[in-house]
């Protein structure tokens, strides 16, 4: 890295703002300093394309996109929205975790992520994964990353580390994205206690040392602020953890 990546903002963390003001919590983040935003779907309007115009004329990027799998009857709907849009990074947001209980399971999954790299390049796009803290258990000697990779998954389905469930997850940040840097554009960035259920903090109050994490991300693109739930105002933190960010050098404000 030889500048501070820019920082986006997963918009799942202000969920509850944008279903009670999408427009001003929009505003809200841009005048916080954000770059981009990574979209998790638009159920908070009515229209989609008034919220890809408002995010455009509040000079905010699209870094990414969240969806579920683009397969089977959501496949048009995905595909519209990206192109939409005018983004090219198409994330899987979640897969159940019982798809990682065993090799057999990850080995169905690796075929369902492949199907949709197929689709996502077909339409463009560039398809990765957004992983959650039980892709880092035990599976027969390896975690299931590696059985992912063993079981043949797409060497250009990228992924999107979340530094913060795999450190929940007892593994370490810094190896995980060391080994997979070459595939790794994005980082996850969240704080706190790194409890499965504990309430998150803003970034640079918890216990996560992005001092470490974020340069060995030597491919990485954006930085992506992700509060799943937090002891403080959602939009307080929001701020804070930019701030912080942008304060400390590990990444850029507009």
């Amino acid at each position: 890295m030889t500048q501070p990546l820019p920082i986006s903002l997963q918009l799942y963390t202000v969920r509850d703002a944008l279903a009670a003001d999408w427009e001003g919590t929009l505003e809200q983040v841009a005048e916080a300093g954000y770059v981009g935003v990574e979209m998790a779907g638009f159920a908070y309007a009515d229209v989609k394309e008034q919220v890809i115009a408002k995010i455009k004329d509040l000079g905010l990027q699209f870094s990414s996109a969240h969806f579920e799998l683009p397969v089977g009857e959501v496949k048009k709907d995905i595909l519209e929205a990206m192109q939409a849009m005018g983004n090219d990074r198409l994330i899987c947001a979640w897969v159940d975790p019982s798809n990682f209980k065993s090799v057999d399971a990850i080995k169905g999954l690796v075929e369902q992520l492949n199907q949709s790299n197929a689709v996502a390049k077909a339409a463009g796009l560039k398809f990765g994964y957004h992983n959650h803290w039980f892709e880092f258990g035990n599976v027969d000697g390896r975690n299931g990353y590696e059985v992912m990779i063993d079981e043949g998954l797409d060497d250009d389905i990228f992924f999107e580390i979340d530094t913060y469930w795999v450190a929940t997850a007892y593994a370490d940040p810094v190896a995980e994205i060391t080994k997979y840097a070459h595939r790794v554009p994005f980082l996850h960035i969240k704080d706190g206690p790194t409890g499965y259920a504990s309430n998150m903090k803003a970034v640079g109050q918890g216990v996560m040392d992005f001092h470490k994490i974020i340069p060995a991300a030597t491919s990485a693109e954006w930085l992506v602020v992700e509060l799943d739930r937090c002891d403080t105002d959602m939009l307080t933190a929001v701020r804070e953890s930019i701030d912080y960010l942008a304060a400390e050098g590990l990444g850029r404000k507009r």
